[in-house]
């Protein structure tokens, strides 16, 4: 009971290990709960809260909190969703198709689509006309679809079939 008690009153598990001699690192006599976990986790943001300016806590302001939510507002398009973070610039000029922090609306799937069968008609277009700039850059944007497309599929329920009751052969 020393080992746990020790513990309990805030003794790290691998000193208590170390000072009871115990060269078994598994500590199978000391299980940690949820309890203990938030516990730590609180008194880590406590203290990593202590180090901070008490400037960063204040409440935002109505513009700040404006533009937070209208961040958010912006990422809306007509396939999905944009994922990229608070603040932060298109990488990918805005070629929602190709990138991979789109987050596709499955009630979507019809429009991403017809984006495909598109970029399939304009692919044959620049291959015939000689637009090799244009045809490279339509093959990236007619894979990105694609991969959207798999990803709409992949995450859509899937159906059970029926397949009537068993019954014995004669």
């Amino acid at each position: 009971m020393f080992i746990i008690d020790a513990i309990r009153s805030g003794l790290p598990p691998h000193i208590a290990q170390a000072i009871a001699g115990h060269a078994n690192i598994t500590m199978g006599y000391h299980a940690v709960y949820p309890n203990e976990t938030i516990e730590a986790h609180r008194a880590f943001i406590s203290r990593r809260r202590a180090l901070r300016p008490a400037e960063e806590y204040r409440a935002p302001t109505d513009a700040e909190w404006e533009d937070f939510l209208g961040h958010f507002e912006r990422r809306k398009l007509s396939v999905g969703t944009c994922a990229r973070a608070y603040g932060t610039a298109c990488i990918h000029e805005h070629a929602c198709v190709r990138c991979s922090l789109l987050r596709p609306d499955p009630g979507q799937r019809d429009r991403v689509v017809e984006i495909r069968d598109n970029l399939i008609v304009r692919i044959t277009e620049a291959e015939r006309e000689g637009w090799l700039g244009e045809f490279e850059g339509l093959r990236a944007s007619l894979a990105g679809a694609q991969n959207k497309i798999n990803q709409i599929d992949a995450s859509s329920p899937k159906h059970t079939v029926d397949l009537g009751l068993a019954a014995r052969r004669r």
